[in-house]
């Protein structure tokens, strides 16, 4: 069952490799090394890395990020071909001293929701003690600074996903429109709804460890503690 699940965005910007060994964002830094400091501390058996590709598929757990993704002045460091977002996950996850059995999910940016609740669900019987760690960004068109042009529904939409992130609400989780979240840039979607799809049976309370959109583009840090023991069911 998942013992806890933990949202962080994929901004290249958490590698000091890639900002000069500049600290950029350092409140993002720290709550990210907060999160998956915490998850890896609750000692979980096996922890699922889970963020946005082209396909949905199952990467070697030995994969690691390559730099070269971002700045091919560094040198291949790692696989070329795995999705940014899952070599970030990875990249925390050592960063936070976590050594032991892994999952590294991609999942396709347009897959259904149905489709990653049922991906979700299926992580979380993969061992007695699961982690999650969830990477995704919110809108990208939050200002005119932001990769994609400023979009005026964008900060009511993330607004919208972290308030049902604080509130726990996994309904509303999944009641996020794909579609909106696509014209929005929003490449957070497929994997809030494998995370909403782990947790709904067991999740117990959130803390929200940081938001904003400091570059147009929504980075939030969220920690999901579930209940011990499995709910019972017909209560």
């Amino acid at each position: 069952m998942i013992l806890a699940a933990v949202l962080c965005p994929w901004t290249p910007l958490l590698v000091g490799e890639l900002t000069g060994g500049e600290v950029i964002l350092p409140d993002l830094r720290g709550a990210c090394a907060e999160a998956t400091g915490r998850l890896v501390r609750a000692k979980p058996e096996l922890v699922v890395v889970v963020g946005p590709g082209t396909r949905t598929q199952r990467w070697d757990p030995q994969s690691r990020l390559d730099l070269s993704v971002f700045a091919p002045a560094l040198g291949r460091t790692g696989d070329p071909a795995l999705p940014p977002a899952i070599g970030l996950g990875a990249f925390l996850l050592d960063q936070a001293g976590y050594r032991g059995r892994r999952v590294l999910q991609e999942v396709a940016e347009q897959e259904m929701t149905a489709t990653c609740a049922e991906l979700g669900e299926a992580i979380g019987t993969e061992a007695e003690r699961v982690g999650l760690l969830a990477m995704g960004d919110g809108s990208a068109r939050r200002s005119r600074r932001a990769p994609g042009d400023f979009d005026e529904r964008a900060a009511e939409f993330d607004a919208g996903v972290e308030q049902a992130l604080r509130r726990c609400d996994l309904d509303a989780l999944f009641a996020i429109s794909p579609a909106l979240a696509s014209d929005l840039m929003a490449t957070g979607r497929p994997a809030w709804h494998v995370l909403a799809g782990a947790m709904q049976p067991t999740a117990s309370a959130t803390e929200v460890l940081y938001t904003g959109a400091p570059l147009g583009v929504t980075y939030m840090v969220v920690f999901i503690s579930a209940r011990q023991d499995p709910p019972v069911k017909g209560r």
